[in-house]
Formats: C-alpha cells, sequence, structure tokens
C-alpha cells in the first residue's frame, strides 16, 4: 500500500492547467523528490495532495484512504502534513505553543502545561532536531521556524511528510543535518516528498526523483539512473543553461577604489540585543563581495541597514559619503535607491511586493515616479507595460503576463519579479544588496540572476551578496566574509573549503 497515491491530477486555473493528468506515489519508508522549473505545478500539485486545492480531475489516496477534494482536515487526519515555503507559525506563541497548536494535550477540561510542552520536546527529539521551546517562534531565525514546522507535524503523526524547498534558509551544517533526519524518518517508516531545485542534495537524499515540466510528468528515475547534468536537462529541456563560466578568485585589484566601506557598524535587533557589533568590511566597485554565515548572524540586519530599513550607528560610505549622519542616504529606503542602491530582500512578500497587484505594477515600483514608468505626474501606461514586457522576457517571468496578479504566481516566479526590477527596472545601479536571491529559483532561473549580479558588477556596480548557499557564493563572489555574532570571524577565497568556511561560521580559526 503506497503512503500517497496521486492519480490523474488535474488543476486549472481560468485556462491556464498548472498540473496536467499527473500519476505519481510514494511509498512508506521512501524519499521521493519533485523537481521542476518555477511554474511547473510543483506546489500546485502538493496543494491538490493536502485538500488546498479542489481538483478539476484525479484523485489523492493516503495510506489506502481516500482523500474528500478540497479538504485539509481529512488529509491532516489521514497523516499528511506539509511544510511550505511560507511557513504557517503564529510569531508571538512560543515554540511549543505552536507545535501543539490545534492538537493542545488537556488535563480537567484545560491545557496540560507540563504535557504539552513534554510531548513537544519527544517530537523534537524523535525527529533528531533541537528547538528552544520557551521561545517566541517571531525570535527564531527563519531556519529556527522551519524546524518548528517540521517538528509540528511529526507531533501531529504524519506519516507522509512534504517538504517545500526545506534547504533554502539553512547552513551548510544545518542542509547536512536535516538530510540526515529526512533519511532518518525515511528509515523509520515515514514517505518523504522532497521538493528542491538544489540537485545536488536530491541525489544525496532521495531514493527515486521525479521531474514535472509544464504541469505534465515528464520523467521518474531512480537516483542511481541519473546524473546532475541529466536532471538538469529533464527540468528545463532544451533551455538547460550551460555550467556557469568560472570567476576571477583573487579578491580585489590592488588599485580598486572602495565604493562601499562600513567601519564599526552596530545595530539593535528588531526585539531588543546587538544584531551587528562592530562589522568592519568595504566593497569595491566591480566586486562581488559574498557574505556567509549561519542565519541569525546580523546578515538580515546588515542589509536592511544598508537599505535605509534599520537604524544603525558607525560609519558607511557610499563613494565617500556617510549615508547614518543626518539626512544621510542610508536614513531612509527613499535616499538609499536615489543614492543608487537596489535591494533584493530576504523576505520577498514582506518587503518588496504587493501581491494583491499586478506583475506590472509590482515592476514598477520604486521607479514608478519616472521614465518609462511616469511621464511628470502621470502614469504612462503604454511605456510602463513595454518595460514590464521586457522584464518579464529578461528573467522569463511565467505566466508572460503582465495584467496577471502578482500573489497567483509561484514562490519563485514571485522572486524572479523582485529580481528583475531592483537589477533591470531603473538607472544602473551603484551598490547591489542581494539577500537570497535565488532562494526558490529553478536551475536555469537561479543561473540568470547569479548572470546578472555578475553584469551589475561588469557595469560598475559593487555588489554585496548575502547567502546562505555555499554553491552560490562561490559560483558568483571574487571574495567572502563570514559573519559570526554580527562581527567579521574572517575573510576567505570563494575557494575555501567547507570545512574552513564552517570552523569560521561556528567562530572558530579557519
Amino acid at each position: 500500500m503506497s503512503a500517497l497515491e496521486l492519480r490523474g491530477i488535474v488543476k486549472r486555473f481560468g485556462a491556464v492547467t498548472a498540473v496536467d493528468g499527473v500519476t505519481l506515489s510514494v511509498e512508506p519508508g521512501e524519499v521521493l523528490a519533485i523537481v521542476g522549473e518555477n511554474g511547473a505545478g510543483k506546489s500546485t500539485l502538493i496543494g491538490v495532495a493536502c485538500g488546498l486545492y479542489r481538483a478539476d480531475a484525479g484523485m489523492v489516496r493516503v495510506l489506502g484512504r481516500e482523500l474528500p477534494p478540497g479538504d485539509p482536515r481529512a488529509a491532516i487526519e489521514a497523516g499528511l502534513g506539509v511544510v511550505f515555503q511560507q511557513f504557517m507559525l503564529v510569531p508571538r506563541l512560543r515554540v511549543w505553543e505552536n507545535v501543539v497548536l490545534g492538537r493542545e494535550p488537556r488535563r480537567l477540561g484545560v491545557l496540560d502545561t507540563a504535557r504539552a510542552r513534554r510531548e513537544a520536546l519527544a517530537a523534537a527529539a524523535s525527529s533528531g532536531l533541537s528547538l528552544p521551546l520557551d521561545a517566541p517562534v517571531e525570535e527564531l531565525s527563519v531556519a529556527a521556524q522551519q524546524r518548528v514546522e517540521i517538528v509540528k507535524q511529526i507531533f501531529r503523526s504524519a506519516r507522509v511528510l512534504v517538504l517545500d524547498e526545506p534547504t533554502s534558509v539553512l547552513a551548510p551544517s544545518e542542509i547536512a543535518q536535516l538530510l540526515l533526519t529526512m533519511r532518518a524518518l525515511a528509515d523509520r517508516g515515514h514517505a518523504i516528498v522532497f521538493i528542491s531545485h538544489k540537485l545536488r542534495e536530491v541525489l544525496e537524499v532521495a531514493d527515486r526523483i521525479a521531474v514535472l515540466r509544464r504541469g505534465k510528468l515528464v520523467q521518474v528515475e531512480r537516483k542511481e539512473g541519473t546524473t546532475i547534468e541529466r536532471l538538469a536537462e529533464a527540468v528545463m529541456g532544451s533551455d538547460a543553461p550551460a555550467a556557469s563560466p568560472a570567476i576571477a578568485t583573487t579578491g580585489r585589484s590592488a588599485t580598486a577604489v572602495a565604493r562601499l566601506v562600513a567601519r564599526d557598524l552596530r545595530c539593535e535587533r528588531e526585539r531588543g540585543g546587538e544584531a551587528l557589533r562592530g562589522l568592519s568590511f568595504q566593497v569595491a566597485a566591480g566586486e562581488v563581495l559574498g557574505i556567509a554565515g549561519v542565519d541569525g548572524n546580523g546578515q538580515t540586519e546588515l542589509a536592511e541597514a544598508i537599505a535605509g530599513l534599520r537604524r544603525a550607528t558607525g560609519t558607511l560610505e557610499l563613494d565617500g559619503v556617510d549615508g547614518l549622519r543626518p539626512a544621510g542616504w542610508a536614513q531612509d529606503p527613499g535616499a538609499a535607491r536615489r543614492a543608487g542602491v537596489v535591494h533584493i530582500p530576504e523576505d520577498r512578500r514582506a518587503r518588496a511586493l504587493c501581491l494583491p497587484l499586478t506583475v506590472e505594477e509590482n515592476l514598477s515600483l520604486g521607479w514608478h515616479a519616472q521614465p518609462p514608468y511616469a511621464r511628470g505626474r502621470l502614469i504612462d501606461r503604454p511605456g510602463r507595460r513595454r518595460k514590464a514586457e521586457e522584464l518579464i522576457r529578461e528573467l522569463r517571468i511565467d505566466p508572460p503576463e503582465p495584467l496577471a496578479r502578482a500573489g497567483d504566481l509561484s514562490g519563485g516566479n514571485q522572486q524572479k519579479i523582485v529580481a528583475a526590477r531592483e537589477l533591470y527596472g531603473g538607472p544602473r545601479p551603484r551598490l547591489v544588496v542581494a539577500v537570497q536571491p535565488t532562494r526558490g529559483l529553478d536551475v536555469g532561473a537561479a543561473a540568470r540572476v547569479q548572470g546578472a549580479l555578475r553584469a551589475a558588477a561588469a557595469g560598475g556596480a559593487a555588489v554585496l551578496l548575502i547567502s546562505f548557499d555555499l554553491d552560490e557564493l562561490r559560483a558568483v563572489a571574487t571574495r567572502l566574509v563570514v559573519l559570526y555574532g554580527g562581527r567579521a570571524a574572517g575573510e576567505a577565497p570563494p575557494t575555501a573549503s567547507d570545512e574552513s568556511l564552517g570552523r569560521l561560521m561556528l567562530g572558530e580559526a579557519a
């Protein structure tokens, strides 16, 4: 008996067929990876499986039990748990409260706190994940919040666990631990569905790999029968990207002029406590400086301070002009943008997009008062449309429809909107601050965004690339700085080993 069985699933959104006749199953004790380009139908297929969407045709069965269409509670009761890219947590509640929420153990009609904490701890231990049970979720890093989501599903007795892009915000050591956790859960009889764009990780942990393309299932193979190159070709078809060219890793030229200089940079976390504690570094025009480190060591606060979203002290000079002085360019986001700073933020939904607006309107945000988006005080609708169509082509946003609602696009295509707008939508930038710019992007889209970052540097911009993906940093950066505890733990070339970078990430000497 299959743990999860999908038969002939069809799901349409208006005239668009997002999933077209997909039949797929996963067995107890198996890790099944599902890969595909952005908009291939992966998230929609999982949405149908867990009852978020009602299929237009087809059947979903969990552990032999056929599920009524469009009924999330029935899916949960049958033993299907999903960890989405956008977490389903209550920020102000503590970790253990989120884990037991909706299934709180009670005694004499009231919450049994001691038992709830005990059972949350047991669920964490059984999944191999460590959690600060009494910490409010809003104080946790993104990676820690993801662990809460996994433990919550284990607490709910999920026998089929679907993980949607679970490694996109994790450091190398955390990724390795998560892959081990997935394998261990499978060995205990759980069925794991692993949705990812990281083909190397897929080949490391999956037993079988299913490829979706434009809503259709085009290939299912055991991992022993394929390679990264063959997977990339199956995912992208004729659009499969060539290998990225090697970049220089010698660091800055001896004559390079620093464009961005940070000295003794300090700022607070949202809920108090120092996030940056005297951070100093510099980036030259034409250079890509990679910022590595485990999530929660000041990366978010650094990007927000430079983009004018967070108050900081110290010195932050752009071409010799200090943005932290009164009325300086880093005092608010508008001033930073006018100074030539563009920002691809970590959280696209909270910081970069207005989901009810159209793709065209989102592509103009921040540039909307200037040509070609505006003529004087009026919107230049033909000019805005032409520019939107150009940006859609540049990063292959799908569907290629300027009037599509941004909230209806897949997470990867939403990320493409942000990258296209910031890197190509306005004047040539002086400084690019990119945080996890390829999170949730398929192989081809990630290559195009990384190419755009290199092109920005080649055009004279200083590029600050903050990423938890060492492969991405190695592919794009000319030099790495590792953050630990809000300070620079050390500097390394992109060719540095995982071991030496990992030691710096843990605050140890390389």
